[in-house]
């Protein structure tokens, strides 16, 4: 299952594009060149880093996926987690991304 956060970080080259990327995502259609940022499936990460396309295999039907940014092309997903994670620390005082983005 895919869940988005309310306060969802979009790359500069996808600022355009967000509403139909999320429609087709939500609709399980094949994107290209997206990448999703999301809470890691592994506790101790931060993130996970995936092509939107990898969302179409059944195993994340099953598991819940909780996206919080969104990308064109992976240098751009990269750079925004650098960047989320700073305002996570330097609001916070730490990397707890789970709290800060729910």
């Amino acid at each position: 299952m895919i869940l988005w956060v309310s306060r969802l970080f979009i790359g500069d080259k996808m600022k355009k594009k967000k509403d139909k990327v999320i429609a087709s995502i939500n609709n399980r259609e094949a994107t290209f060149g997206v990448y999703c940022i999301a809470f890691a499936s592994h506790p101790s990460n931060l993130f996970d880093i995936m092509e939107a396309n990898e969302l179409l295999f059944p195993h994340y039907q099953k598991s819940e996926v909780r996206i919080v940014g969104l990308a064109k092309g992976k240098e751009e997903a990269v750079t925004m987690v650098k960047d989320m994670l700073m305002e996570v620390y330097n609001k916070t005082g730490e990397f707890n991304v789970r709290t800060y983005f729910t």
